[in-house]
């Protein structure tokens, strides 16, 4: 078995059991399912990070808001703390709620509901992607993007040879923009022999040791904005680059390409906040996302690619070329190892913060 199929670390037994029982998927109503008049008089709270994003997510609810006769107010960004807070005070106001990778994972049960797979059709979702408390909101990734002429007819074919120096000589650039990148520090330890699947508190000091071989003259990008510009300026030999801003580079004549070999599944999640006063209501709206045609326009409104594998989004070529829910890409795509992190973050933030630092 290859190491990235079995890598997805879902936090706990009970999610895997849970997502494996196909019938519970068969009996949750379709996904894109809607009930004309069902939540009349009622309002639900949507929270999300704003901008392009949220305004394309509530485009894909536009439906299920008309013909359901719901009220759906919309709030954000997202933050832990405030709906800590609402948890605590048992005032929760926040019904649906989008997340980034870790916190359904760090906060499940607590902050967020395990979730009722009879109640959601995730039988289209990517395998590996749905956890106890959270579904996927969206897919993107991070892609190694080399420069053209630097290696011309000998190009890098993955995370290792980005490793390699020696092989590749050239500048790096990483993204540096926040937490520690798992699958980077994971790809780390693989090159150097060791196992993702097996990794020990040792393994992120010899993974960031590896990361840290690369040299001195290692760019970290704090935004990706300035990744982007890494690109067109063509300053750096690779890159580390989220799917977005590696597409609209290339769109704006970056000479560089990406290799698919490995790229890092990242994702937001949807989720339901622990004392959601209407839940079903919460359910009807997630599953009602998860449908081909709301996915479809999601894709259509932001460019980040659709969760439901039947979605077929009508956008240019150049869009396409990145978006990262075909089949082949989904079998090239890397899960880091989510439960290790989750178990691990403090020690790897110290750890990333100073590699960060120079230190």
């Amino acid at each position: 078995m290859s190491t990235k199929s079995t890598l997805f670390g879902i936090a706990g037994a009970t999610a895997l059991a849970l997502i494996a029982n196909a019938a519970m998927a068969q009996d949750a109503p379709p996904a894109g399912t809607i009930v004309d008049g069902s939540l009349k008089g009622k309002t639900l709270t949507f929270v999300s990070y704003g901008g392009i994003y949220q305004d394309g997510q509530v485009a894909a609810m536009k439906d299920f808001v008309d013909k359901t006769g719901v009220t759906l107010l919309n709030d954000g960004p997202t933050e832990i703390a405030k709906l800590q807070a609402q948890v605590e005070s048992g005032n929760v106001t926040w019904d649906v709620v989008d997340t980034d990778d870790l916190p359904p994972y760090v906060h499940c049960g607590t902050l967020f509901q395990k979730l009722d797979f009879s109640k959601l059709d995730i039988s289209h979702i990517p395998p590996g992607q749905v956890g106890e408390c959270s579904v996927p909101a969206m897919n993107y990734g991070i892609v190694l993007m080399y420069k053209n002429d630097t290696y011309k007819d000998n190009p890098p074919k993955d995370w290792k040879d980005f490793l390699d120096t020696e092989k590749f000589p050239g500048t790096r650039a990483i993204d540096g923009s926040g937490s520690p990148i798992g699958a980077l520090i994971e790809q780390a330890v693989l090159a150097e022999g060791g196992s993702a699947e097996n990794m020990t508190k040792e393994d992120i000091d010899k993974g960031i040791a590896k990361i840290k071989a690369i040299g001195p003259d290692t760019i970290f990008w704090k935004t990706g904005a300035e990744s982007q510009q890494l690109a067109e300026s063509g300053e750096a030999d690779m890159i580390m680059m989220w799917t977005g801003r590696a597409m609209t580079a290339v769109n704006n004549g970056a000479q560089y390409t990406p290799v698919w070999q490995d790229w890092m599944v990242v994702m937001d999640q949807m989720t339901i906040p622990v004392g959601v006063k209407d839940t079903d209501a919460a359910y009807a709206l997630i599953n009602a996302y998860l449908g081909k045609k709301e996915q479809e326009i999601l894709t259509e409104q932001t460019s980040y690619s659709p969760i439901n594998g039947e979605a077929q989004p009508n956008v240019d070529a150049s869009v396409a070329a990145f978006l990262t829910n075909t089949p082949d890409r989904v079998k090239q795509g890397y899960q880091q190892n989510i439960k290790f992190w989750v178990q691990n973050f403090d020690y790897a933030s110290e750890k990333w913060t100073a590699l960060m630092a120079g230190n």
